[in-house]
């Protein structure tokens, strides 16, 4: 155990600090097990106050720390680098929910929690916290602070920082700043809690954070529907909106390619239509009123009957080719098991270009057929994957490369292609990262397309709230000339 090490347990205990490599495997590897690297020694603070402590001792010798909750992240933000000089500092151990706020539709909660307890936790009450994703059972809710988390209710709730009324921080030099007020407005100077919210660790650790609730859902419609063009399914998307108030909790794009691979890969999995479209489009719409929620005279809901309107009225427009509307809950599980094997079956592509881009809207359908034309005059073999969550513009783009192909022309050309695509991105007046974060991973797009200004102004908080560099370094912020 190295001295700092040693120091650390005397200070938080020795079941607080882990220096054996056996024991700390699972914090230097990514969840894939693709990147791992080396710490110094791995932290486990139980409460505020510790991290406090370790925080203050690692900027007194200047030792960098890198903040960890779940460690589901995909952008390489949340695992040391290989020198073996950094320490993680995990909150998995800072696991309360502090208080729920029935009337004021708040809970505060510590960043280890994990997001399908919250949301167990609080529709055990009758209420509901929207973020939702596929890492749900093992992602915390400081990590999904900490990169701004997304997921599939984005078009209804917004991302996590639109979800967010507080948090509290410790600063690099251990620090506490609390600003966990549950306050919906409040004018008192810069909104630090946004600047904190989306800086993945390289500021301070966020701690806790206090989250904003809504009423359970007391019915859900749901159907998948195939569309012709994204075109059409953004039109079916305002229909749906216009005729529902609103409700569209989830609207989300499978293409032809993702429900052929899901067929190859997992046959279990649903596969809703006979003829697979060109694309595949979720939707999802909620009600929280009795009115919308009580079956009528036939047994049918009016929340499904509003989205059958929408839907039928955009098949009769030529919008629509075909749809299929769960009858029941495990039909729409169903529905939703397809759509969250996504990282399963693109990782079930050997050979493959991944992008988390998001667009203005009226763009999307544009850029996708630009994006094809790209592939089709660089390299034979390659395929589009626009899957994504189509209602707030985000995609995860694929290329994917044909197994019976030339792959190694492919992987030639992959470079050249990506190149191209994020080029067309930026003239597109798209993001490279939508809702993955920057990490190490995306450090050369931050240099190539981030704002020149913006990257100065970022640098210069940077180095005010860290002076020593030692929060997450390398990560989300490019070095400086």
């Amino acid at each position: 155990m190295s001295d700092f090490a040693s120091k650390l347990a005397s200070m938080l205990g020795a079941g607080a600090v882990l220096t054996d490599p056996v024991d700390m495997a699972k914090y230097v590897r990514s969840w894939s097990g693709s990147e791992a690297g080396k710490a110094l020694c791995v932290v486990r603070p139980a409460t505020t106050a510790e991290v406090s402590t370790a925080m203050a001792a690692a900027y007194a010798e200047g030792i960098a720390v890198v903040p960890q909750s779940g460690n589901t992240g995909l952008a390489g933000g949340s695992i040391p680098d290989d020198s073996g000089k950094e320490i993680v500092l995990s909150l998995e151990r800072m696991n309360c929910i502090r208080e729920i706020s029935t009337s004021a539709l708040t809970m505060t909660v510590e960043a280890g929690c994990v997001l399908a307890k919250l949301h167990e936790t609080v529709e055990g009450q009758g209420l509901f916290f929207p973020l939702n994703f596929g890492a749900k059972g093992s992602c915390m809710i400081g990590g999904n602070l900490a990169t701004n988390a997304g997921g599939s209710n984005v078009v209804r709730y917004g991302n996590t920082r639109e979800l967010c009324l507080g948090i509290e921080v410790v600063l690099p030099d251990g620090r506490v700043m609390d600003l966990l007020s549950g306050l919906r407005k409040n004018n008192t100077g810069y909104d630090l809690r946004d600047l904190f919210v989306g800086s993945e660790g390289t500021l301070g650790i966020i701690t806790a954070a206090t989250m904003k609730l809504y009423p359970l859902p007391k019915a859900r419609a749901t159907a998948l529907v195939s569309v012709e063009s994204l075109a059409d399914a953004l039109s079916v998307l305002n229909r749906v909106q216009a005729e529902s108030g609103g409700a569209v909790e989830a609207f989300e794009i499978m293409p032809n390619a993702f429900l052929r691979q899901a067929q190859r890969h997992n046959p279990n999995l649903l596969q809703p239509f006979r003829d697979l479209p060109r694309y595949g489009v979720m939707i999802e719409i909620a009600a929280t009123s009795d009115e919308a929620a009580t079956p009528d005279a036939d047994g049918a809901l009016p929340v499904a009957a509003t989205l059958q309107r929408a839907a039928e009225a955009a098949l009769e427009d030529g919008l629509i080719q075909d749809a299929l509307f769960a009858a029941s809950e495990a039909q729409r599980l169903d529905i939703w098991k397809l759509r969250e094997a996504a990282l399963e079956v693109t990782n079930s592509v050997k050979t493959k270009i991944g992008f988390d881009i998001s667009l203005p809207l009226d763009r999307i359908h544009g850029f996708v057929d630009a994006t094809q034309k790209i592939v089709d005059r660089t390299v034979t073999g390659a395929y589009l994957n626009p899957l994504g969550h189509l209602g707030d513009g985000n995609l995860h783009l694929g290329i994917w490369c044909d197994p019976d192909a030339d792959v190694d022309a492919f992987k030639a050309k992959a470079g050249e292609m990506k190149n191209a695509v994020l080029d067309l991105l930026a003239q597109s007046g798209g993001s490279f990262s939508a809702e993955h974060g920057i990490g190490s991973h995306k450090l050369p797009e931050m240099r190539k397309y981030k704002d020149a200004v913006a990257l100065d102004v970022m640098r210069s908080i940077k180095a005010a709230l860290d002076p020593k560099g030692m929060m997450n370094p390398g990560r989300t912020i490019p070095a400086g000339n």
